[in-house]
């Protein structure tokens, strides 16, 4: 027994509830994400069952299969043994299992019995399948982790054996100043090496960046407030703004390739709105004009002949009624629920409870029409009795939807005792199905509607007896207790029950473009966004909608992929004529990075139905993957979109330049593991010292401004495919950083070379030598930084040149007081003494500029003989006026960090 708000702790057979009509809510957020209420039903035969008491006398066997992880898959049945009669099977679906970490809601408390526990429910299955999500920066950084821990290790041994190379000669080994005990002499040599490979190994290790994950994810939290603060993103219609669950994929959002959308409520607006209905080759339109008059619902436009006849009028009726009963399937319910609920249960009256915009739209229009015909007969109490006939009908059977049949049907029985069965479904799964109505009349009239973007809908019938119901729910029966292939079996009776219809008419409701999808999807493929819609419309309507919203223009030539092409040639013939058609093309022009999509570039679009789709993902017989699928991916990502209907590296590079010169170092020490800096000084480095520039660099960096890439997409390509971080990026950084190692350490060891003296005439140290190259070092990292920085405010200003004060301020402390808690004062009066040279004033300066050189050279020849995109708008907005470079209104959080009042 379960109650109301809690969880469910296993999974569980839905056998009874506090509810009369044996259903119950519950949320599934924890599994699946949604939070509304999803309705259960518990079994027939036991929902009655509504005590402690009664579930002990219940009497049943349960057999379903074995655990598997999809949460909306479920195949079972229950027999129930009442005395000593055959018991009663009823078949168990998904809607009669409650899955663990599901909570119950709306419901004092229900009964089941446990079917899957621990590890085997689905749940369990779930989370053992599911990966890490990484963005494409954090896999690029493990990748060059590895390289630097593999050049960590080089270093450590290059030392470790120069170390012993260096020792081969006794003196070398044991100088006078520092004889080796008899203990030491008979330690075992590889124990020794060992030994000295680690001690090398914590000298070197800074090159392994650990600050700098601190530091992205430092960055990505705080950049997740940066989106949450952002007015443009505030709605002021729901007067909510963007809300980030996690900040782990921020950098993702300008990384993104591929867009996959589906056109209903995504596109559109999921608001529909009833245009017609052709029942017998009569269009039947809402606000029809008459006459000059605009009548106050609905007119019918004779399109065939002036008058239907007997036969018709009873079909028109009969297609009121169809559309309206296949719609209004659900077991009427006082409580309110959120989303459409089905019964499994036959027998129940049928009444209109649905929350899909289109099937409300369609009932509504539909029930209007079917009022001004009745009307039209100007026989009132024929209209008061049918009004109500929906009421009267009884439900026996329901045929559900599915995506492959792409249709639904209802077995119901009127008061006077007649069976039908109504269908309702795409018009590619009716009209093969029919056998008489005015086909061709309909079928001109959908494919009209379809043109114009319309959602269309056909619906037919047919009449049985008595023993052909019988034998139809005999074999539905049978198809919905079995245990293996139970969906095969259900399609196969599906098959053999919805045939040899009569055709009763189609509608057509319209779903409105949403507000700017048009110019949205416009900049997306400016952007190099490839865009790809996934829809179940038919063909036509779907075409329709994606020129309305700009996916393909006017000269986009557009490559079909349907079951229409694949009935005239093969499967293979058609890819290879694609792929030769659009590689061909793709290898002879190129298209402009500057302006976005080339003038004289042939775009493509390609269309594909499910049917074609399914027959290229199709794994051969062996189970091996298709080889068509592989070209249709080609063709794919040569499109610039495609229809599927019917269904910050700058850091890196430097904790290089600042352990480099500790492995030169060693040359000259002896490889004795003597520090090149002070242990503050190393300890500092990435905390203080260089931290916060590149930390608000990555916040507030703006190569363009926000208006500039609004009214240019195109400039986003830059930055596509993780281009600033891929290989040969990386290895540019890292070179210049070992450049920029050999300049720091060479360049002071040559001065110091002439022994280098101050005006009192005291020499130079190793500590000194030391905290000039880290001074040199300091000062050229964040001065690179500074020149790659295109959007200047105070805040960079700030920690730029007040992280150099910092380590001056520092390091005049930290060298100018005798600290008590050290054991040791060997950094005491170096900084001072250093800064009272001129020779080290001058090396300073040099080594500096030479270590920038490579830096201003590379800026100022690529943006003069190779400019990207980027580089020609910096560069042209440079020369405006003055003004210009004043910070601008369209950057609020730069200037105003704190989250601004709403607007009401």
């Amino acid at each position: 027994m379960v109650k109301e708000d809690e969880t469910f702790p296993c999974d569980l057979i839905f056998l009874s509830s506090s509810r009369a009509d044996g259903t119950c809510h519950v949320t599934t957020a924890s599994l699946d994400g949604e939070s509304s209420h999803k309705t259960h039903y518990a079994v027939q035969d036991t929902k009655g069952f509504h005590t402690e008491e009664d579930i002990d006398s219940l009497h049943a066997t349960i057999e379903c299969e074995r655990p598997q992880p999809d949460l909306y898959k479920f195949v079972g049945r229950i027999n129930v043994y009442s005395d000593l009669n055959d018991p009663v099977v009823r078949p168990l679906g998904s809607e009669n299992l409650l899955l663990r970490g599901a909570t119950l809601k709306n419901t004092e408390k229900i009964f089941g019995v446990a079917v899957y526990t621990g590890m085997e429910t689905k749940m369990a299955l779930n989370y053992q399948s599911k990966s890490q999500k990484r963005s494409a920066v954090e896999k690029s950084m493990n990748v060059f982790l590895i390289v630097y821990l593999c050049i960590l290790i080089s270093k450590a041994l290059i030392n470790t054996v120069m170390k012993y190379v260096w020792q081969s000669e006794p003196f070398r080994d044991e100088p006078w100043y520092n004889q080796k005990t008899e203990a030491e002499r008979q330690r075992n040599l590889l124990l020794r090496a060992f030994t000295d490979f680690l001690a090398f190994m914590v000298l070197f290790n800074y090159i392994i960046p650990v600050s700098m994950y601190v530091t992205v994810e430092m960055q990505k939290f705080l950049g997740s407030y940066f989106i949450t603060w952002d007015e443009e993103m505030f709605d002021e219609e729901t007067g909510e703004g963007p809300l980030v669950n996690t900040s782990d994929l921020n950098e993702e959002l300008g990384q993104v390739e591929y867009v996959f959308t589906d056109k209903t409520g995504t596109l559109t607006e999921n608001n529909m709105e009833f245009k017609e209905c052709c029942v017998e080759g009569h269009v039947y339109v809402p606000h029809a004009v008459c006459n000059g008059q605009v009548l106050p619902a609905a007119a019918a436009i004779d399109m065939i002949d002036a008058s239907p006849g007997a036969s018709g009028r009873e079909r028109e009726e009969l297609f009121f009624r169809a559309v309206c009963l296949c719609h209004t399937i659900q077991v009427k319910d006082d409580d309110e629920v959120d989303g459409p609920r089905k019964s499994p249960d036959s027998g129940k009256r049928c009444a209109y409870i649905s929350s899909s915009p289109d099937e409300v739209a369609l009932v509504e229009g539909i029930q209007r029409l079917g009022f001004t015909y009745l009307r039209l007969k100007e026989n009132y109490m024929e209209l008061r009795n049918r009004d109500n006939d929906i009421e009267r009908f009884e439900l026996l059977e329901i045929l559900s939807f599915d995506s492959v049949r792409r249709r639904m049907s209802v077995i119901v029985k009127s008061a006077t005792g007649e069976i039908y069965l109504f269908c309702k479904g795409a018009d590619s799964s009716i009209f093969p199905r029919v056998v008489e109505g005015k086909v061709d009349q309909i079928r001109s009239r959908v494919e009209r509607n379809a043109v114009e973007g319309l959602r269309t809908l056909c619906v037919a019938y047919k009449r049985l007896m008595q023993e052909e119901y019988e034998g139809i729910y005999k074999l539905l029966q049978a198809a919905r207790v079995a245990l293996h292939d139970r969906e095969r079996k259900l399609a196969e009776a599906y098959e053999q029950i919805e045939k040899d219809l009569i055709l009763l008419g189609a509608t057509a409701v319209e779903d409105r473009l949403q507000e700017k999808a048009a110019d949205t999807i416009e900049a997306l493929q400016k952007a190099g966004i490839k865009v790809w819609v996934l829809t179940g419309d038919k063909m036509e309507t779907a075409a329709a909608a994606c020129y309305a919203c700009r996916l393909f223009r006017r000269n986009t030539q557009l490559l079909e992929v349907t079951t229409k092409r694949l009935e005239e040639q093969s499967l293979h013939d058609v890819l290879c004529e694609l792929s030769k058609t659009v590689l061909h093309c793709s290898a002879s022009l190129t298209r402009d990075s500057f302006s976005g999509l080339s003038a004289d570039m042939q775009d493509y679009g390609l269309i594909i139905d499910g049917a074609a789709l399914s027959l290229i993902m199709k794994p051969c017989e062996d189970g091996s993957a298709s080889h068509y699928r592989e070209l249709f991916l080609d063709i794919c990502r040569n499109c610039s979109a495609v229809l599927c209907c019917r269904m910050a590296p700058l850091q890196k590079a430097q904790n290089v330049c600042f352990i480099f010169p500790q492995f030169l170092y060693q040359f000259f020490c002896g490889f004795s593991q003597q520090t090149l800096y002070d242990t503050a000084y190393l300890t500092l480095y990435n905390i203080s010292f260089t931290s916060l520039p590149i930390l608000l660099h990555s916040l507030t960096e703006q190569h363009v401004a926000m208006d500039t890439l609004k009214r240019d997409p195109a400039l986003y390509r830059d930055i596509a495919k993780n281009a600033l971080l891929r290989w040969r990026v990386f290895i540019y950084w890292t070179f210049l950083g070992v450049f920029d190692a050999l300049v720091f350490f060479f360049g002071a060891y040559f001065m110091f070379e002439n022994t280098t003296v101050t005006s009192n005439g005291q020499v130079f140290g190793n500590w000194t030598f030391g905290t000039l190259v880290f001074t040199v070092m300091v000062f050229t990292v964040t001065l690179k930084l500074a020149l790659d920085t295109h959007y200047w405010t105070w805040i960079n200003h700030f920690v730029i040149w007040g992280s150099l004060l910092f380590y001056v301020v520092f390091s005049l402390l930290w060298g100018g007081i005798i600290w008590p808690f050290l054991s040791y004062q060997r950094m005491y009066y170096v900084f001072i003494h250093m800064l009272s040279s001129g020779p080290a004033w001058l090396a300073i300066v040099l080594l500096v500029a030479v270590s920038l050189l490579p830096d201003v050279l590379k800026k100022v020849l690529c943006r003069q003989l190779w400019p990207s995109a980027t580089e020609r708008v910096q560069r042209s907005s440079s020369h405006r006026a003055p003004a210009d470079a004043a910070p601008s209104p369209d950057r609020p959080l730069l200037m105003d960090p704190e989250p601004r009042p709403r607007r009401e």
